[in-house]
């Protein structure tokens, strides 16, 4: 047991601080955008680099901090029934559902995973002027999913226990 809750603890840490050092890309990403409005019509220059600097960040931002929003539940849901329920009913819910999401999760692992291989091997790049490098990009779908897939794990440990026990698992 102490080995499972040292395993929650450590990927609630992980997933609330990268979710705290990414938090800043997104206002970088805006200053970026201004700048660019600004050297497209005020002084008619615009850049060639700032929208893949835009897009990179706000991908970054999105593939990267998905386990930060999981671990705080705070992804989209329909609480129309989940709401209703007792705590013990949530995590049995959230237990079988879980099994789902690994099986979605893993899936995304593996097939992003040879999509980020084979951007790297044929250099690909994007096909804007600047032309930078996306596997850099691509190799953050199966590293943000993995740790989804982590944090997800946590949840379920956390879930297990609660519906067979009825008490929140200290951590």
């Amino acid at each position: 047991m102490r080995a499972l809750r040292f395993f929650i603890r450590t990927m609630d840490w992980v997933s609330d601080r990268l979710g705290l050092m990414l938090s800043v890309l997104l206002p970088t990403m805006v200053l970026i955008l201004t700048y660019e409005v600004v050297a497209r019509y005020f002084f008619k220059n615009p850049t060639v680099w700032a929208y893949d600097m835009a897009i990179f960040m706000f991908g970054y931002t999105g593939l990267l901090c998905g386990a930060h929003v999981l671990r705080r539940k705070e992804h989209i849901s329909v609480d129309l029934v989940y709401e209703r329920l007792s705590p013990r009913k949530r995590a049995i819910l959230d237990s079988i559902t879980s099994l789902l999401f690994f099986f979605f999760i893993v899936l995304v692992i593996i097939y992003s995973s040879k999509t980020a291989f084979f951007a790297l091997k044929m250099g690909q790049k994007t096909a804007t002027e600047w032309a930078p490098p996306v596997s850099h990009f691509k190799l953050m779908i199966p590293v943000g999913a993995f740790l989804l897939l982590l944090q997800g794990f946590a949840n379920w440990i956390s879930s297990i226990y609660r519906a067979v026990t009825d008490k929140e698992l200290e951590v």
